[in-house]
């Protein structure tokens, strides 16, 4: 059987943990993976303010890059704002598999982000609040930009198949976000909702469902 390799892309604020457990799967399928760090998001964020949305794109696609020259082609799966920047990716190399997890389109959800803050509250959960304090503003401006250029010149160009996974109880991203990307897609694609799941889609208690719908869709020929 042919060596296959996917690259997983995590999103604004985070790091390889929120995708690292679909790549151990991924690994027992028989994959080799790799989860990068974008740029500004070591050392707890310190850097992020200086990195700027193009830094992140020049960097996934080094790296995506590097990977193309070693296996021809990849497969490749992007989540929250790493789907908008592997929708860059697979306008400009041999992607074979395009997965976007909690795509940051429709990024914001007003209701959505109160209800969820109100019960991290009650929870005396304050872990999210620390890392919010912790993302500049021109940080939070450069994934704005990114978000508007991957909506408007990306997306619609997108004609590798492609599987769209949304969580229905995302607090982040809204629902209706997987709709406009499905719709704009070119090429063959899929939508695949996780009725019970936030924004984390991959730690979340419904990732077996995600993990083994993924699998298949990467299996296909």
């Amino acid at each position: 059987m042919m060596e296959r390799h996917c690259l997983l892309l995590h999103g604004f604020t985070g790091g390889p943990f929120e995708v690292e457990p679909l790549a151990e799967h991924l690994r027992q399928e028989g994959y080799t993976c790799t989860v990068p760090t974008l740029p500004g998001h070591e050392d707890e964020l310190q850097a992020l303010g200086r990195a700027t949305w193009h830094d992140w794109l020049d960097a996934a696609a080094a790296e995506t890059h590097r990977l193309c020259q070693i296996y021809g082609s990849i497969d490749l799966v992007g989540f929250s704002m790493g789907g908008l920047i592997a929708a860059y990716l697979a306008n400009r190399f041999p992607i074979r598999r395009l997965v976007l997890l909690s795509a940051a389109v429709i990024y914001v959800s007003p209701r959505r982000f109160v209800n969820h803050l109100a019960m991290r509250i009650r929870a005396r959960d304050w872990s999210h609040l620390d890392r919010a304090k912790r993302t500049s503003l021109p940080a939070a401006f450069q994934f704005m930009k990114l978000a508007r250029y991957a909506r408007q010149s990306e997306l619609p160009r997108v004609s590798v198949p492609t599987l769209v996974v949304q969580g229905e109880q995302d607090q982040i991203v809204h629902p209706r976000s997987a709709f406009y990307i499905y719709n704009r897609l070119q090429g063959r694609r899929e939508l695949f909702l996780l009725p019970e799941s936030r924004h984390m889609v991959c730690l979340e208690h419904e990732a077996p469902q995600l993990f083994k719908e993924v699998t298949r869709f990467l299996n296909q020929e």
